[in-house]
């Protein structure tokens, strides 16, 4: 692997923005202000911030290039490489791929499921960024437990996440266009589709205990869990007693605050700062952050957003820009239990960005090193070749 030195930037080291160069060795940091390396190659980093690398725990915009309109299929090998590329040229650098296995039919069907997961086992070598499986379990799936249990034990899934999308999906029968959208997605008649989700929902009294069965399992194999859009702190201290450890788009401020004194990772979507408010009408991700509760920003489903949203809280006087981005790269790092990432620091992980942030809330991606390759480059004429000395030149 070519040894990388990038120079003249201001860099983002602990919590500081100090003019300094980085030494890149393998896949890891190997220098912070020493001499650039004899040979490899080296980015001359004036005008740019350096960053390390985002980190995306929760981010579903993949799920465009599978099914870009209703009903519309790609294939998924071809859907991640494209999505591989969106993730890496935003900054990107860790991405889960946040995929619902649901009770429905078509694009969140377990065959679905199924096919994702092998793909990204299949093509994680050629892929740019570290992907990951992030499973999103809807838990009236009681169908499917068995193979999910099978998947975890097996610590194929790299985050497992609970999700309860029934009251919703109920309430939205009576809203056409909501309906409509669900239906389209599955693939079913409406009638058809109507009978289904009956089915589905008459089963509530049988899944509290399919949570604590997956929930054991999960523990037991070390694969960290989350609970989404909690709603009361009641339901997130049930959960924490069940080991799931990381709050995601709580959709209050009380249960956000039980997750903050529980010692608990809390989610928010980078969209919603980026937006200045959630589409859904929930929390507004703003505030929870300039209370100290938010300690990860997640692209959702925008992969520009974790980069927008970064700088949008330091323009905004919410947070300086050091802590800004630790809600985007250490902070979801910590929440994954990827201790080799998310700060620039001799002997971590080698995933760094160079960003053009001259033009306010519009910060652009210039570089991008992901475990010591560069893989990303919008701008050629920083890029020199170091040559090798021999030993008659030295």
């Amino acid at each position: 692997m070519t040894d990388i030195s990038i120079s003249r930037g201001r860099c983002l080291v602990d919590t500081d923005l100090v003019d300094t160069s980085l030494i890149i060795s393998g896949d890891v940091i190997a220098g912070i202000g020493t001499p650039g390396c004899r040979s490899g190659l080296e980015l001359d980093a004036e005008g740019l911030t350096v960053l390390p690398g985002i980190v995306d725990i929760h981010g579903d915009a993949f799920e465009r290039q599978m099914m870009p309109r209703a009903g519309v299929d790609f294939p998924t090998d071809v859907a991640l490489i494209d999505s591989d590329r969106q993730a890496v040229s935003n900054g990107i650098t860790t991405v889960f791929h946040a995929t619902t296995w649901s009770w429905e039919p078509g694009l969140r069907s377990a065959d679905n499921a199924r096919r994702l997961l092998e793909s990204i086992e299949a093509l994680r070598p050629q892929l740019a960024a570290d992907t990951r499986f992030h499973l999103r379990h809807e838990t009236f799936n009681l169908d499917d437990e068995e193979e999910i249990g099978q998947w975890l034990a097996d610590r194929r899934v790299d985050l497992f996440a609970f999700n309860d999308h029934m009251d919703s999906t109920v309430a939205s029968l009576d809203t056409p266009h909501k309906r409509q959208r669900m239906v389209d997605r599955t693939g079913l008649p409406g009638a058809e589709f109507d009978r289904l989700v009956a089915r589905i929902a008459s089963r509530a009294d049988a899944v509290p205990a399919s949570i604590a069965r997956l929930a054991d399992i999960a523990r037991k194999a070390g694969v960290r869990m989350l609970s989404h859009d909690d709603d009361s702190p009641a339901m997130r201290k049930a959960f924490r007693s069940q080991g799931v450890t990381i709050a995601e788009f709580p959709v209050n401020e009380e249960t956000a605050r039980e997750a903050a004194q529980g010692g608990d990772a809390i989610v928010f979507g980078a969209p919603n700062v980026v937006r200045g408010g959630s589409h859904t009408g929930w929390t507004r991700a703003s505030d929870m952050i300039a209370k100290g509760l938010c300690s990860v920003l997640a692209s959702d489903y925008y992969y520009p957003a974790p980069l927008l949203a970064a700088y949008r809280l330091a323009a905004d006087g919410v947070l300086p820009l050091a802590r800004a981005w630790d809600l985007i790269s250490g902070g979801p790092a910590r929440a994954a239990g990827l201790a080799d990432r998310g700060t620039l620091a001799e002997g971590r992980r080698a995933d760094v960005i160079l960003v053009d942030d001259r033009v306010p809330l519009r910060p652009r991606v210039v570089a991008v090193i992901a475990s010591g390759r560069l893989v990303y480059l919008a701008e050629t004429h920083r890029l020199n070749a170091v040559p090798v000395r021999t030993i008659a030149a030295e």
